[in-house]
């Protein structure tokens, strides 16, 4: 059982490192959540309403859903009515108190709120100001709203699903957009807060979901079409034939994947027939590439005559990469993650045991920390706005007004 430190009592690369979140769904919280991981302390602002990801369920009580639990661990939770002016005061108060500002309110919005990059730095010349959004603010679709699903179908994922073999057009059944930008996002913000140690000033970064996502995509399936002229069309072959899937065995399905001359001569010779690399079709990695559906096809029709443990003792042995396919739920219980720690249990104080992961990334020399759990809805509110120097009289009035908000304690 992992037992989370509190919060403030941050370890970690990112240790002192103030973080201010004006983040909330997938994206942006995310990318906030591996700074906290990391170490930086991270307070998350919320409307009164709270992030929306605290209704999605499964959750035990109301507005801790298992999204937002996930995605927020480490974090302080402010409640900000940022329509009222008491309220967009203390966040501008907060502002200045941190190292970083992340954000993915729309620009226009955020402009509006004053709590853009110019108004901020007016207040903190040295803030790195991050902000996430759908689109660079250099082209027409500056002011459109974006979610997952809108991006992923305008940079491709469905056409390449219908590609791939899917009946009709398809979104990949993960927030694929959000969380490759919330990437982006966490090296943006140490990436400037680098060249702010370098250069003394505020750094201000723009991080769009359209460009991250067409660069993410173009980076496999932009084909001939990286020719000028063209030498073919979009799409890269490989990831787009058919026979690209688990394969079916006897009982069961694997996924192996002889990538070179050397996994295919020893899935060859592990099968009895190393006359097969004499095979035209098999002989090189380009010859591969040329007949890739005929290539994949006849490893389904060989690897459908044994048992999935029979071909996966046989591939360990004969050094050819593969690995079962899982479940989710699986992953729970992996062996390997078992052995590195990586999926902890841990004990929420108000949600009770859960199941969550760790940092993908492991660091030497700096022991070992966990982040806090994910804060309840307002639940440091007034905690955060006496750092800030509201007095007891400013936070009653704000409270009256619901300006600010905090949680009863359970």
């Amino acid at each position: 059982m992992t037992k989370p430190q509190q919060a403030g009592a941050s370890r970690g690369p990112l240790a002192g490192v103030r973080v201010l979140d004006l983040t909330s769904v997938i994206m942006g919280p995310f990318a906030t959540q591996i700074l906290a991981s990391l170490g930086a302390e991270v307070t998350k602002v919320e409307s009164p309403e709270g992030d929306n990801m605290r209704h999605v369920g499964p959750m035990r009580h109301p507005g801790m859903g298992h999204i937002f639990l996930n995605a927020n661990e480490g974090k302080r939770s402010v409640v900000l009515d940022l329509k009222q002016p008491a309220a967009r005061e203390a966040a501008l108060r907060l502002a200045e108190a941190s190292d970083v500002l992340v954000s993915n309110v729309r620009p226009q919005a955020l402009r509006r709120l004053g709590l853009d990059f110019e108004s901020v730095r007016a207040r903190h010349p040295r803030i790195v100001h991050v902000s996430c959004c759908g689109f660079d603010q250099q082209g027409p679709y500056a002011a459109r709203p974006a979610y997952d699903d809108l991006i992923q179908g305008a940079t491709g994922i469905p056409w390449l699903m219908q590609q791939y073999g899917s009946e009709a057009p398809c979104y990949a059944p993960v927030t694929l957009a959000d969380r490759v930008t919330g990437l982006h996002a966490v090296y943006a913000v140490t990436s400037a807060l680098f060249a702010r140690e370098r250069t003394g000033e505020a750094q201000a970064v723009v991080v769009p979901m359209f460009e991250a996502m067409t660069q993410f995509v173009l980076g496999d399936h932009l084909s001939g079409l990286a020719f000028d002229p063209p030498l073919g069309e979009a799409g890269y072959a490989r990831l787009l034939t058919a026979h690209r899937r688990p394969y079916r065995t006897r009982d069961g399905h694997l996924c192996m994947l002889a990538y070179n001359d050397k996994h295919w001569r020893s899935f060859f010779e592990a099968i009895g027939q190393p006359q097969r690399m004499d095979d035209p079709r098999f002989a090189s990695h380009g010859a591969r590439a040329q007949n890739i559906d005929a290539v994949y096809g006849e490893v389904a029709r060989i690897l459908r005559e044994r048992t999935t443990a029979d071909w996966r003792a046989l591939l360990d042995a004969a050094d050819v990469p593969n690995m079962p396919m899982n479940a989710p739920g699986d992953l729970l219980d992996d062996l390997h993650h078992a052995a590195t720690g990586f999926v902890r249990t841990v004990d929420h104080p108000s949600e009770g045991r859960l199941r969550a992961t760790g940092r993908p990334t492991r660091w030497h020399g700096l022991g070992d920390w966990d982040p806090a759990p994910a804060p309840r809805l307002g639940q440091h509110s007034t905690e955060v706005l006496r750092e800030l120097g509201f007095t007891a009289t400013d936070i009653a009035g704000m409270l009256a007004t619901g300006a600010a908000r905090q949680e009863d304690t359970p």
